[in-house]
């Protein structure tokens, strides 16, 4: 049973990058493995901040924002994302850093209140905000950002994992699609293609 539903998340993985692929305008660094261009990635959302506020994306308007989606309960994928993303931020120059806000959306909101994502992002970067909200709320902006979510089946003491795609998009201030990052995208490739993408102001 488990490597069935392991074999079917595969093909729907498959079936998003696919799709995701579809609707790209592509210039592909694969060197950096970041991949530009238009898409129909992002749009208007409403969630939950860390600190209990209610935010839409207009809240991050003035900055570029880099939005990653996973959970806190996640063994390594997401770890490892949240630190490259901390990582590059910190290997850029103070002021163009200060100039991308990085997003961090759970795709598990039943165990991700906002405290606990509040406790979850403090430990990767000070910058670092993690938005929350009801599954309605989740469920919009996973469909917004094109993202593979599949919760799989709870084991006898109620624990589960959250099978999910691992893109980082990075967005402009206006909310626009600008690239997406692999999840095997080193720090330093990241840090370099950003910028490479951001105007320095």
């Amino acid at each position: 049973m488990r490597s069935r539903l392991f074999l079917a998340g595969l093909i729907s993985l498959a079936v998003v990058s696919a799709a995701l692929a579809t609707v790209i305008v592509q210039r592909a660094d694969k060197q950096a493995n970041v991949v530009t261009g238009q898409a129909l990635i992002g749009g208007p959302f409403t969630l939950t901040a860390d600190d209990g506020r209610r935010v839409t994306e207009r809240d991050f308007a003035d900055r570029y924002k880099l939005v990653y989606f996973g959970y806190t309960y996640c063994p390594d994928i997401c770890p490892l994302g949240l630190q490259t993303i901390s990582q590059a931020l910190d290997d850029l120059p103070p002021a163009e850093a200060a100039n991308i806000v990085p997003l961090f959306i759970t795709v598990d909101p039943g165990r991700d209140t906002p405290s606990v994502m509040r406790d979850y992002v403090r430990a990767f970067h000070p910058s670092l905000i993690g938005l929350t909200g009801s599954q309605q709320d989740i469920d919009a902006v996973t469909r917004a950002y094109r993202v593979y979510v599949h919760k799989g089946t709870p084991d006898k003491d109620g624990n589960y994992s959250v099978d999910h795609s691992g893109f980082t998009y990075l967005m402009s201030p206006s909310g626009e699609y600008l690239a997406h990052f692999g999840h095997d995208v080193s720090a330093e490739q990241m840090a370099r293609s950003l910028q490479q993408l951001i105007p320095s102001s």
